[in-house]
């Protein structure tokens, strides 16, 4: 885990499901500095398993966050081992007790460190990949005035029927290996986190992906390779307890849910002021361009622009150059345009 970050407290945080988290903390780094008007925010939000140095890659001169244009915040999501999490929050609320999060409390959380931290009234943007998409949509329906622009990418503004299943049989990986102890181990369950990266090997690629055979370009001969020494070598590195109490958040999330929107998923995408960027992947399997376009179509003055790619969600990640520098031209140009 990376230890160049900061925190932000919440001290005991009550979240959206009315349990209480403890001492709640918020990790998050800065880069770049405020201006005088502190209109030169930017807000990434993290993703899966992901932390603040995820983004990186796309912070960094001449990139769309560019640190010597702009003040970006980039936070963790509670549960990802930096932000309070089950690894790190003390008992009676630690490991698998730890209590249920929303990305509705993420949001929350945010938007007092950007207001209390750094005084800052209104983002110029709020993005995100992937669950951090889930959050930057959150923003632009519970914040609507507070950001100019949001770049969702690889991600949608609710958990479909489809992705809810896929995510339940990461989910039910754990339940199978004693090792796992209903989350009360004392060793990490290995196997556990074995077989997690083998039953998402089919679903973070797509089929074009591995018909032809583009693990090659990350150095690995076979796909058995691919998969031993790239996916299970990082999902060894996950912790099972944050894992699981993050696809929970993932699982439950539906912008429709919105106090004021009354559960209707139109209503609340079409109270989005914000000009929008939604970036899907066209080869994406638990994100595909059809739900995006559904949700695209609910907003005022949204565009849609997919990622024509066979790398299926890890478009987004920034492992392939190409993905990565459509999705750095495609921001930099939102951030250039007229809010």
């Amino acid at each position: 885990m990376p230890d160049d970050h900061e925190v932000f407290s919440l001290g005991d945080w009550r979240l959206e499901s009315g349990s209480v988290l403890p001492d709640a903390k918020l990790a998050y780094k800065t880069y770049g500095t405020l201006d005088a008007d502190r209109g030169n925010a930017i807000l990434l939000c993290s993703y899966i398993a992901g932390t603040h140095e995820g983004y990186e890659p796309l912070i960094a001169p001449g990139r769309c966050f560019d640190p010597e244009r702009y003040f970006v915040i980039a936070t963790n999501l509670f549960a990802n081992g930096l932000s309070s999490s089950p690894s790190n929050t003390a008992a009676p609320c630690g490991g698998p007790d730890f209590p249920s999060i929303a990305i509705r409390d993420n949001v929350a959380a945010q938007e007092r460190l950007v207001s209390e931290a750094f005084g800052i009234e209104r983002l110029a943007l709020v993005s995100g990949y992937s669950m951090g998409a889930q959050q930057t949509f959150q923003w632009a329906v519970s914040h609507p005035e507070r950001m100019a622009r949001i770049a969702p990418w690889c991600g949608h503004a609710r958990t479909t029927p489809h992705t809810w299943v896929f995510l339940e049989g990461m989910a039910s990986v754990p339940r199978l290996d004693p090792a796992f102890a209903d989350g009360r181990y004392d060793e990490p369950p290995r196997n556990t986190l074995r077989t997690l990266a083998r039953v998402y090997a089919g679903w973070g690629f797509s089929q074009a992906w591995y018909r032809e055979e583009r693990f090659k370009e990350l150095g690995h001969e076979t796909v058995q390779d691919f998969i031993r020494d790239a996916l299970e070598t990082r999902f060894l590195q996950r912790d099972v307890n944050n894992y699981l109490s993050q696809v929970e958040t993932w699982q439950r999330h539906d912008v429709g849910e919105t106090p004021g929107c009354g559960g209707d998923l139109a209503r609340a995408l079409g109270s989005i002021r914000a000009k929008a960027l939604v970036l899907p992947c066209r080869t994406d399997l638990y994100f595909p361009p059809e739900d995006s376009a559904r949700e695209v179509a609910c907003m005022t003055g949204a565009t849609l622009l997919p990622i024509e790619s066979v790398w299926g969600h890890y478009a987004g990640m920034g492992v392939n150059p190409a993905d990565i520098a459509f999705v750095d031209g495609a921001i930099a140009s939102l951030l250039r345009a007229p809010a």
